[in-house]
């Protein structure tokens, strides 16, 4: 009975590698109850498909085939050109303690500052833009509406689920997206806009990408989960970007203060950084090794570019005024910065530009009819800037 099991599941077609033809010879015709033979009902059974001995050897060589995801090979190229960290987490590792893993508990701005970044970083990962409307230049920038233009999703998961919560909606501008998205809202119907525990949800991707660690402390009465820094150089690339764009003494860019050259948008991502860190009142740390005097030039620099790009179009700010528009118009406001640092700014700006027109000619190359499709992104970027120039008198 074993032989005639043994033939029943080899007779489909048997390699030759696993025997000689007379192990897996038919067994002799056994007469059965209805005058049949064994053989010729095995003989009756069609073959599977693919069953053959090439095929056979082939599963046991290793040349199967795998099952795969058509999505990944269709955004390979967009994940060469991302960065490794997003925006919103950089600035999270600007506000992190190195050793103790936590935030600043008097910091008050971070969290509605991360918000405005989940929607600069869609904007340049072109999954939002402003809507194609030739009127919505009446009404001011954070109540231009904006829209989806790409329901990937980016790998992020905070990314994902805010992509996901602005197609499923209405239409809104960036300043009612912060808004909801931060939780401040009188309308009870609105609160499930809310993305919650943004920060801890950051800080354990980054542990996820190895450049956290989580530990726990002992606040007094309570526990905590904390996530001190567990690759120093990630911190460290960041800070360099930042201080070599605010410290540089020549008008052109210096490329520490750049990504990688396959990174898209290297200014831009540039300029972005440093505005949301400043809005996000975790710049001083980045600061905290320069002179007095070199750390207040720093923060001129910071203004003038802030006031440059949070208009539309670019380089429509204060470039011809006698000085740059701080931070919630008050309390920050500095002197106008030198000669060098305008001339720097401007050369920012010239910069970007280029790099919105390469972007428009390669979506024009690729066939997609949306030449301006990339100012609109750029839009977005702009309108948050806006809105982080004005936080102070937000919050």
């Amino acid at each position: 009975m074993s032989g005639e099991g043994l033939t029943r599941r080899r007779g489909a077609g048997a390699s030759p590698a696993l025997g000689s033809a007379s192990e897996f010879a038919p067994a002799p015709a056994v007469p059965s109850a209805s005058g049949q033979s064994q053989s010729k009902r095995l003989s009756a059974v069609p073959p599977m498909a693919g069953a053959t001995a090439g095929a056979g050897s082939s599963a046991i060589e290793g040349r199967s085939k795998v099952a795969y995801d058509p999505r990944d090979l269709e955004d390979g190229n967009e994940a060469k050109a991302m960065p490794r960290l997003t925006l919103m987490e950089e600035v999270l590792l600007l506000g992190l303690k190195d050793k103790a893993g936590y935030l600043s508990f008097w910091n008050d701005n971070i969290s509605y500052a991360l918000r405005g970044c989940i929607l600069i970083e869609l904007a340049l990962r072109r999954r939002i833009a402003m809507v194609r409307d030739p009127s919505r230049r009446r009404l001011a920038l954070a109540d231009r509406l904006i829209e989806v233009i790409d329901d990937r999703q980016t790998g992020e998961t905070i990314l994902d689920e805010a992509l996901k919560m602005i197609k499923s909606s209405e239409k809104y501008g960036a300043g009612a997206w912060v808004d909801l998205m931060s939780g401040e809202t009188w309308n009870v119907m609105k609160i499930g806009y809310q993305l919650k525990q943004v920060r801890e949800r950051l800080a354990k991707g980054l542990v996820d990408k190895g450049v956290l660690r989580t530990e726990k402390r002992n606040f007094l009465l309570f526990d905590m989960a904390t996530h001190p820094i567990a690759d120093m150089n990630a911190k460290d690339d960041v800070l360099r970007r930042c201080l070599a764009l605010l410290t540089a003494r020549t008008a052109a860019v210096p490329p520490q203060a750049l990504h990688k050259e396959e990174v898209r948008y290297r200014h831009m991502r540039a300029v972005v950084l440093v505005c949301a860190a400043y809005a996000s009142s975790v710049l001083e740390n980045a600061l905290q090794r320069l002179s007095y005097d070199a750390r207040e030039a720093a923060f001129v620099r910071c203004d003038e570019i802030l006031a440059e790009f949070a208009t539309w179009p670019f380089g429509q700010g204060t470039s011809d005024t006698a000085g740059p528009v701080a931070i919630g118009g008050g309390s920050r406001r500095r002197e106008g910065g030198s000669g060098v640092g305008r001339e720097s700014v401007q050369e920012l700006v010239r910069e970007v530009r280029k790099e919105m027109a390469s972007g428009a000619q390669a979506q024009a190359g690729a066939g997609g009819g949306q030449e301006d499709q990339e100012e609109l992104c750029f839009e977005v970027v702009a309108t948050v800037l806006e809105i982080f120039g004005r936080m102070d008198s937000l919050l």
